[in-house]
């Protein structure tokens, strides 16, 4: 008979990595195929086959983006509450594979259905794997950092291969091709962790289990009823952004009360101030993706229009990059930059999180100086060089590397084990926003109906030279305040 594993199994490990984090980091590297696969392709079919101008595609393609994040959030507290980490993530990966279906059989006609089932399952998917990597480690463990940067990796080498493999398919092939490529990958993924789920001991059980079975599965089932009541609901409102704002400014107050609740339903002030840091992580985040999540949008389309095939000797399709390069970067400097920080650490001059976040805005705040440069690189026709284009990701991947892996690590380093998966989902619904804000800011930039391409490269530039002032404002703010955020952390580094 085999022996249960306990979570004292788990968290005793030897070596730097726990073999349960494989599991997991391959699990997310498939959902993330799908996920950046759709992501890449959402503006550019929605321009390319659904007819519809920059401007709109830009907002349509803000408000799924959000919904998606959003979910995140509303998942995770179903998860924490009722579900567990692991049905939550089996009904999630089921519901992206049936969206992904029926976008293959009906592209154009079922789109919004097919976008509309994905956004309910990956609410449900997302938060709860990331959660399950908290629970591999004690709370003291200083691994967990080192562990995060692994799954981040899993994460980029998933949005490289999904990045670039859709939007070619879609392309250069036909897009019923591209979406039965990602709902195949992500049943390779959800089959992963259905043959994998043994290792993980008690994690991501239901937290049910000391009810009666037939009330626990009432409980599970009405779950399950209500996501499925939802999908009318959520098809009108994706279809219509003015439904989303009002939606994302509801769900934005409900969870702003419900974190405050929580906090100061806390007895420890200690804990109350962590929770505090944890908010300030999560607001910059929410600033991050704003600026950096022009990538799935106005980059998309700029990327489409203003941009030649030529990078260093090659030819490539631009949208292609556009998708598939920031994961590249992350996947090739992740380590280098993991380096470093472990050098500075042995000299003990490592910055602290708060001013790794500040370092990361000024390196974003160069990344969308470089994007506005690609204006002195254009042509008669308003064509620029792809390679400044290149080279404006990398710099944007650079700083992304100084918070996105060491983010949702630090959650859970200062959130309560029971908080887990409503702060892993309040860190995505700050992304929701951040996509939301994103749509906006790219609309904003294609305003002008049937401009020229020389129009719109200046256009769209000119917007990027703002962003990349405010990026360099809010990076100079958050490492002025950084003492402040560091004694809110207490012990936590």
């Amino acid at each position: 008979m085999e022996k249960t594993i306990s979570i004292e199994d788990i968290q005793n490990f030897e070596g730097k990595y726990p073999k349960q984090l494989w599991h997991l980091s391959l699990v997310e590297m498939w959902e993330r195929f799908c996920f950046y696969g759709m992501r890449g392709v959402l503006a550019f079919f929605m321009v390319d086959q659904l007819g519809l101008s920059d401007q709109k595609s830009n907002l349509q393609y803000g408000a799924i983006q959000a919904f998606v994040y959003a979910f995140t959030f509303i998942g995770g507290i179903f998860a924490d509450r009722i579900l567990g980490f692991r049905k939550s993530l089996f009904w999630g990966g089921s519901l992206m594979i049936i969206g992904n279906l029926i976008l293959a059989f009906s592209p154009q006609d079922l789109f919004y259905v097919g976008i509309t089932l994905s956004i309910i399952g990956t609410g449900f998917f997302k938060p709860n794997i990331s959660s399950m990597v908290g629970e591999l480690y004690h709370e003291q463990d200083n691994r967990r950092d080192a562990g995060y940067g692994l799954f981040y990796a899993g994460i980029n080498i998933g949005g490289l291969l999904g990045g670039a493999m859709c939007i070619y398919l879609g392309k250069y092939y036909n897009w019923h091709l591209c979406f039965l490529s990602a709902a195949l990958v992500m049943t390779f993924g959800l089959g992963t962790f259905i043959f994998t789920k043994k290792h993980l001991g008690p994690i991501g059980i239901s937290p049910l289990l000391h009810l009666k079975k037939a009330k626990q599965r009432v409980a599970e089932i009405s779950v399950y009823v209500g996501s499925i009541l939802c999908i009318p609901l959520i098809y009108i409102m994706v279809k219509n952004t003015v439904f989303a704002d009002y939606f994302m400014y509801t769900i934005g107050v409900i969870a702003m009360i419900y974190f405050l609740y929580e906090t100061f339903k806390i007895k420890d002030k200690k804990a109350q101030y962590k929770l505090l840091a944890a908010f300030v992580f999560i607001f910059c985040y929410f600033i991050f993706m704003a600026i950096s999540e022009q990538s799935g949008g106005s980059l998309s389309l700029f990327a489409k229009d203003n941009l030649d095939h030529k990078i260093l000797f090659f030819n490539i399709d631009p949208n292609v990059v556009n998708n598939s390069a920031n994961s590249f970067f992350v996947v090739v400097f992740s380590p280098i930059v993991g380096i470093l920080w472990l050098g500075l650490y042995k000299r003990k001059i490592e910055p602290n999180t708060v001013v790794k976040f500040g370092i990361g805005f000024l390196l974003l705040a160069l990344s969308f100086y470089a994007f506005y440069a690609t204006r002195f690189f254009a042509n008669a026709q308003g064509i620029s060089s792809l390679n400044v284009f290149t080279f404006a990701y990398l710099l944007l991947t650079l700083g992304e590397l100084c918070l996105g892996p060491i983010g949702m690590s630090i959650i859970t380093k200062l959130s309560p084990k029971r908080m887990f998966g409503m702060m892993m989902g309040l860190w995505f619904l700050s992304s929701a926003f951040g996509q939301l804000a994103a749509g906006k800011l790219g609309a904003e930039m294609s305003s002008i109906e049937n401009a020229s391409l020389t129009s719109k490269l200046m256009a769209y530039t000119e917007g990027y030279k703002a962003l990349a002032l405010y990026s360099l404002i809010s990076g100079l703010v958050l490492i002025l305040l950084s003492q402040l955020v560091k004694r809110l952390m207490q012990e936590v580094r």
